[in-house]
């Protein structure tokens, strides 16, 4: 005898499966073989999850109707949620103790911390939430993190441009590219296994100064005959004003780092800036 799955254990599992696969497709006849269900329950059961995700703004659970359709979860923020939690991220932030020699700022704490890289993931997939992606890139090694959460969220693959070619990555395209803010001539690799031809990618990185990184990356991929459909960082600085790439969003804007006097000025924009 097949036992009879309760209503509340059904919820519980859908929830689990959705949450943990954020932007996937799942048919209705997919939890309908699980739960050994009629599609009418599963229906029943999807509301109750829909509605209560609303309530609480934890994501938003989103239907495909056709043949191929479904349910998925999206885990995207809303504009409120973003100016929340930048508005956290700049109380960590702005503490003369993250001040280090050379006018820096450490954040490697943030960055690599899990919970942390996941809501900036979160955060910056919502940027691009209308935009049509095929892969997410980034330049290692701090943009990482937050490229792998952004790509998690959105469910698409990501690469990482390296500073130098690997034996493992086979055959690679060279670009050498100079940095916006002291001019220096740097080499960006990627392999030509990457990216596949005609694709639509969003950069990701944790920083921007004069974006030449950015431009190097939006000029590396034109080699691959695709193209940079989107630009998002973690942190911008207000100077230089005008920058390499014009058109990009970022969460927070770095205005002030004075070692001296140890002070560090960063602030959100509320909702996220575009240029």
């Amino acid at each position: 005898m097949i036992k009879k799955v309760q209503k509340h254990e059904r919820i519980s599992v859908i929830t689990n499966i959705l949450t943990n696969n954020p932007n996937k497709i799942f048919t209705l006849a997919h939890f309908c073989d699980i739960f050994n269900c009629a599609k009418s329950t599963v229906s029943e059961d999807l509301d109750i999850i829909k509605d209560i995700f609303n309530q609480y703004e934890l994501g938003f659970i989103e239907t495909v109707s056709g043949a191929a359709g479904g349910v998925y979860f999206s885990p995207l923020m809303t504009n409120e949620q973003i100016q929340r939690f930048t508005g956290e991220l700049c109380e960590l932030i702005n503490t003369k103790s993250r001040i280090i020699p050379g006018g820096y700022i450490y954040m490697n704490d943030l960055l690599y911390s899990p919970t942390i890289s996941k809501n900036i993931g979160i955060a910056l997939a919502s940027l691009f939430k209308d935009t049509e992606i095929d892969y997410v890139i980034t330049v290692e090694t701090k943009g990482i993190p937050i490229a792998l959460m952004t790509a998690m969220v959105l469910n698409k693959p990501m690469v990482v441009v390296r500073n130098q070619s690997r034996l493992t990555d086979g055959t690679v395209i060279h670009m050498n590219y100079i940095t916006g803010s002291n001019h220096r001539i740097k080499t960006m690799c990627l392999s030509t296994k990457a990216i596949k031809k005609g694709s639509k990618v969003l950069f990701i990185d944790d920083f921007m100064k004069a974006g030449g990184t950015a431009k190097g990356i939006i000029d590396l991929i034109q080699e691959f005959e695709s193209e940079i459909v989107g630009v998002g960082v973690l942190m911008a600085t207000q100077k230089p004003e005008e920058k390499l790439v014009q058109d990009f969003k970022t969460l927070l804007w770095l205005d002030t780092v004075d070692e001296s006097n140890k002070v560090v000025d960063i602030y959100s924009v509320g909702t996220p800036s575009e240029h």
